[in-house]
């Protein structure tokens, strides 16, 4: 360290820049904020099916997935700035990099739809015609006008509806939650009838079968995002220590968001009447007509809906914000690296809107619009398990090739941790062709290959990129940097 400067003329020659103190997070901070990431009521329904049941459904993806997860990105984080695409092609190389960083935004893209069909199921309880929710044309209309609508927010530049995502997730899904606990709690112990049964025994989820147990794939992506939060690992204080009990504290909370409300609209909707995208209505609604509250059912069905949309509006250019990092270094054509005066990725953006729009046609051309719910569930948990088999394959490769490389935090027993992680999401990735107990949208025998064609098409675009690339598609300057040093509002 050089010793300060005295004086008018040191004064003169060096001036002080001073710099913001970057805010020190603590445990709950940090469990909270992976919380309010993780967090979504949409997939409860689906888990409602199975009562008590679906507290070893939450439970073993969970302890398979989600602590892995966390723990590994932690690592990564500390060591390599820049994300997924900077850990796989550190150890896998850029073709590996590109394609992880492509299947954790066309995954988003899927999930754009199932999103806004939940946020259309919503809609349909604020309308006061719940029927409207079983309406396929009803839920593409409201999934494109809203997604489009977003993109051209978006496409705006800045970032307020980045600042409003955090409370969106608090007034849209834990306020829900919370509300969902205690309706629950009070039928219970009111001694309303419930029905599901509440024994013990009811925990252990019955078994008929691969078929019975396949939504466990949807519980799994539920839990997606974990790594998100890893980022903030180096404003702890203590790393090593604060970060692992941040992560079973944010585990524990999440699984209370999870398990807890889906147990109260188990106890009140009959299962026959359950819908993955009205169940959480239906709830409320049984909840507050008992209590003659009817009109309170559109006050927090409006809610739930705005909480979703503010969800899919803060996530329009996050992800996209990683491939345009990757296709500025050549990896994609001009047209899909092109920004508008904004500084924002309007190649890439247009290209997933028209993905979006074509997945909304789904929810048209198959009757049930549960079972395309299901469908595109599955299609988006099967790409994302493939970038988290890459990401955990990457650390333990990362821990040969450059273990020198700092870590701010390192996992104890990395090979086991990232083992596990990586063979839960291989069980999930096969699961996910098998088609779920009761669906009838697809013939069984053409379930895995339809699952099977999205992921090819989907997924292999990537691939191909860096197969035909061209040495004028990188248009970085001649010092190597990216363009987005120049946009960073994009």
């Amino acid at each position: 360290m050089s010793a300060p400067q005295s004086g008018a003329a040191g004064a003169a020659s060096t001036p002080r820049v001073s710099r913001p103190a970057v805010a020190v997070l603590g445990i709950g901070q940090l469990a909270l904020l992976t919380l309010v990431v993780v967090a979504s009521l949409r997939s409860l329904p689906a888990m409602a099916i199975y009562g008590l049941g679906s507290i070893t459904l939450y439970l073993i993806p969970a302890v398979l997935f989600l602590v892995p997860t966390a723990l590994v990105a932690a690592e990564l984080a500390t060591g390599w700035k820049g994300g997924v695409y900077v850990w796989v092609r550190e150890a896998l190389g850029n073709r590996w990099g590109f394609t992880a960083v492509w299947l954790q935004w066309i995954q988003n893209v899927v999930w754009f739809p199932t999103q806004l069909a939940f946020v259309a199921g919503a809609l349909a309880f604020v309308f006061l015609d719940p029927s409207l929710s079983s309406s396929g044309f009803f839920t593409a209309v409201i999934i494109i006008v809203c997604y489009w609508g977003a993109t051209l927010v978006t496409l705006r530049g800045g970032d307020l509806f980045a600042k409003l995502g955090s409370w969106g997730g608090i007034i849209g899904t834990l306020f829900p939650a919370v509300l969902l606990i205690v309706f629950g709690a009070v039928w219970v112990f009111s001694g309303e009838k419930s029905q599901v049964p509440l024994d013990a025994s009811a925990v252990i989820p019955p078994f008929t079968g691969l078929a019975s147990i396949v939504l466990i794939v949807s519980n799994v992506l539920a839990y997606a995002g974990m790594e998100v939060n890893a980022v903030h690992v180096n404003q702890m204080k203590d790393p090593g220590k604060g970060y692992p009990r941040s992560v079973f504290l944010a585990a524990g909370l999440i699984l209370l968001v999870f398990i807890l409300p889906t147990i109260a609209i188990a106890v009140a909707v009959p299962k026959k009447e359950l819908g993955l995208t009205n169940g959480i209505m239906l709830a409320f609604g049984e909840y507050f007509d008992h209590w003659d509250m009817g009109w309170a059912t559109a006050v927090v069905s409006a809610l739930i809906a705005a909480g979703a949309l503010a969800s899919v509006v803060t996530w329009v250019a996050g992800p996209s914000k990683g491939v345009l990092a990757a296709a500025e270094t050549g990896l994609l054509p001009p047209l899909l690296q092109k920004r508008n005066k904004a500084g924002v990725q309007s190649g890439i953006l247009m290209l997933q809107g028209t993905i979006v729009t074509i997945l909304a046609a789904i929810f048209i051309i198959v009757p049930n619009v549960s079972a395309a719910f299901v469908a595109l569930i599955d299609m988006a948990a099967a790409l994302y398990l493939i970038m988290y088999m890459l990401m955990f394959a990457s650390a333990m490769v990362l821990r040969r090739k450059a273990p020198d490389v700092h870590r701010a935090y390192r996992v104890k027993a990395l090979p086991f941790v990232a083992g596990v992680g990586f063979f839960a999401c291989l069980a999930a990735f096969l699961l996910a062709f098998i088609p779920p107990d009761g669906f009838t949208a697809f013939p069984a025998a053409a379930y895995p290959w339809i699952v099977g064609a999205v992921i090819v098409v989907l997924g292999a675009p990537p691939l191909l990129f860096y197969a035909l690339r061209k040495p004028s598609w990188d248009r970085r300057p001649a010092d190597g940097s990216l363009l987005s040093d120049a946009h960073p509002e994009a």
